[in-house]
């Protein structure tokens, strides 16, 4: 692991700690590539790489769409744009699972953290609609006590609502609650909630390198987190 702050902080005391679920539960890009191809076939466009979708998620499926058509030099209505995000939604529910997996460690993260006697909860931008199957396919979706979704709330990361809403839930407060993801969305949300923040280095980052992610500690591996927290 390569710490960002001394290692003689940590273990740090948390007593809720919350995952991002795109690149950093689940390597969800397959199926989000698959999506946007059929909607790039749809628009008579050419079929673009997953490292290429990569850089577009995080962010929800309305940018995922503004950037694939922007990519293409093509502007849009919002009304065009609207229907556009209607026709990739049902594309991506179509296929929403087909391709995801867990990244390694993960499942044996999430029961040790449960063990431990810690809160655990999902952090994501996605919508429920795609969210919950997701985690119901990979079987993952009863270790979390909260589960907030980018429509979950008035607000979504990078937003500080998301994680003050998960400390009032909890009857904590801010710096108690550790978000674990991948991204500047989620750094930020992290920094504008004053709650800690750790990333893994495998995700989506819109092309910023892992070394330059505003986080307390970068991890190699979501195991790693059992060695950095006690409650």
């Amino acid at each position: 692991m390569l710490f960002h702050k001394s290692p003689d902080t940590y273990p740090i005391n948390v007593s809720v700690i919350a995952f991002d679920l795109d690149g950093t539960l689940a390597d969800t890009l397959p199926d989000l590539c698959a999506a946007t191809n059929r909607l790039a076939s749809d628009l008579g466009l050419e079929a673009v790489s997953e490292a290429l979708v990569g850089g577009f998620v995080g962010r929800g499926i309305e940018n995922l769409v503004i950037e694939l058509l922007g990519h293409a030099g093509h502007r849009v209505s919002p009304t065009r744009e609207a229907q556009l995000v209607a026709r990739f939604k049902t594309h991506y529910a179509q296929c929403v699972c087909d391709n995801t997996r867990l990244f390694s460690g993960v499942r044996e993260t999430l029961e040790r953290l449960e063990e431990l006697g810690f809160d655990l909860a999902c952090l994501t931008n996605k919508s429920e609609a795609f969210t919950l199957p997701i985690l119901k396919k990979l079987e993952i979706h009863h270790f979390f006590k909260r589960i907030i979704c980018g429509d979950s709330l008035a607000q979504r990361k990078p937003d500080p609502l998301p994680l003050v809403h998960l400390a009032a839930y909890f009857g904590t407060n801010t710096s108690q609650v550790l978000l674990v993801g991948d991204s500047v969305t989620d750094t930020q949300c992290a920094r504008n909630a004053n709650s800690p923040v750790f990333c893994v280095p495998y995700g989506y980052r819109s092309g910023i390198g892992a070394e330059d992610l505003d986080c307390d500690v970068l991890i190699d591996d979501s195991r790693d987190i059992l060695n950095l927290v006690k409650n």
